[in-house]
């Protein structure tokens, strides 16, 4: 008996234990994508990186509608931190386009990778330019997403926006809706490659064809900030692209809450900065992280954790 009790001590004792464990468990949610982009296999790096080096954190990457439904999820509370591109979080906290009167007041953590601009349809659309697009079946995003932000924008720089027939999808649904000839094209915000075009230009009849758009920049900035960049998507980046493609770039964020704590912000920045090669091995965009990325800035302000770890580092900011 008094065996049987020593043991039935020592399994309340475990199971005491356990619950402690269970209650001082810091559970992290990290917004991401659509499953056919970078976000979401980048989160999921990001998430396994602070589980597996800070004790007591389990963190998990979330599939969104990414930067503009990222960007609301903090804001109210739902989630921890998230990606986002530049502009996104720029409407955000100036409380201006999807936020109008309501503003989330976000801090960078990193500045990532830029992203970039990919307007896409293949051989036998007829379509050869941005104008083209004129009367054309064409996905711009998933509703919510900075995708859509950016493509809009890109149509109303070119005067086309009311004569496109729009459809809402993610980028894995618009690559299925061309392959079975239901849209014409479609307009993606990603890292490079995105698996679902690599998977569109890969497929058996479908001559992926990239459409130049860099020439818009200026007029874009002009109206919305000075958020975009001129760059090209190197030739051969996808199977069949023989050439480079001119287009847009704008930069992804990882983005949190003005009200993280700074030893939270500071941990979460260090970790995934010290663990980078983890990062790089499940998308090779996470090269592109860098200390003087952080020094170039970001449009929102910069978490004070992460900057204090920035600054450690020897990042000088300018202010």
């Amino acid at each position: 008996m008094k065996r049987i009790l020593i043991g039935f001590l020592a399994g309340v004792a475990l199971c005491l234990g356990g619950m402690a464990g269970a209650q001082t468990m810091t559970r992290l949610s990290i917004g991401t994508g659509g499953t056919g982009g970078v976000y979401y296999p980048m989160g999921g790096g990001m998430a396994a990186v602070l589980s597996k080096y800070v004790k007591g954190w389990e963190a998990t990457a979330e599939v969104t509608g990414a930067s503009v439904a990222n960007l609301q999820l903090i804001g109210q509370g739902k989630q921890d931190f998230g990606f986002s591109m530049a502009d996104s979080a720029y409407d955000a906290t100036e409380g201006a386009g999807k936020f109008k009167n309501r503003p989330v007041d976000a801090r960078t953590l990193l500045v990532l990778y830029p992203n970039k601009m990919h307007v896409v349809t293949v051989e036998g659309t007829g379509i050869d330019k941005l104008a083209d697009f004129k009367g054309k079946r064409i996905s711009t995003g998933e509703p919510n997403s900075g995708t859509e932000v950016m493509a809009m924008r890109l149509f109303e720089a070119a005067g086309i926006a009311k004569e496109v027939q729009r459809e809402r999808l993610s980028v894995a649904e618009g690559v299925n809706a061309m392959k079975d000839r239901k849209i014409d094209g479609l307009v993606w915000v990603g890292g490079v490659p995105t698996a679902a075009i690599t998977d569109l230009a890969a497929t058996p009849g479908m001559a992926l064809k990239l459409i130049d758009h860099a020439e818009y920049a200026d007029a874009m900035n002009k109206k919305w900030g000075p958020l975009y960049v001129k760059s090209t998507i190197p030739a051969n980046a996808y199977k069949g692209q023989a050439r480079d493609a001119s287009n847009i770039d704008v930069w992804n964020l990882l983005v949190a809450d003005k009200a993280m704590s700074d030893e939270m912000a500071y941990t979460i920045v260090k970790t995934l900065m010290e663990h980078k090669d983890e990062l790089v091995a499940v998308h090779r965009e996470a090269q592109n992280i860098t200390l003087e990325a952080q020094a170039a800035g970001s449009p929102i302000p910069l978490h004070p954790g992460a900057r204090k770890y920035f600054e450690e580092r020897g990042v000088k900011f300018k202010n």
